[in-house]
């Protein structure tokens, strides 16, 4: 959970940056506002990874995922 709290706060913190609307971020997305609400929600872990990747180009970002030994 606390990878889910990280990434949603960094989301929301660009999206901020960026002067992105909720609703503008979600069309970029192509979703609406209840599920970007959820996916911005630290405590919500229900999200799948091409809506991750899909957040991350809206937000002019990338999406890195690894493990690390």
């Amino acid at each position: 959970m606390a990878v889910k709290r990280a990434l949603a706060r960094q989301m929301e913190q660009s999206r901020q940056a960026r002067g992105l609307s909720k609703s503008a971020m979600g069309q970029r997305i192509g979703t609406g506002r209840p599920r970007l609400d959820r996916l911005l929600d630290p405590t919500n872990t229900q999200v799948q990874l091409n809506t991750l990747q899909r957040a991350a180009t809206a937000l002019g970002s990338k999406l890195v995922l690894g493990l690390v030994s």
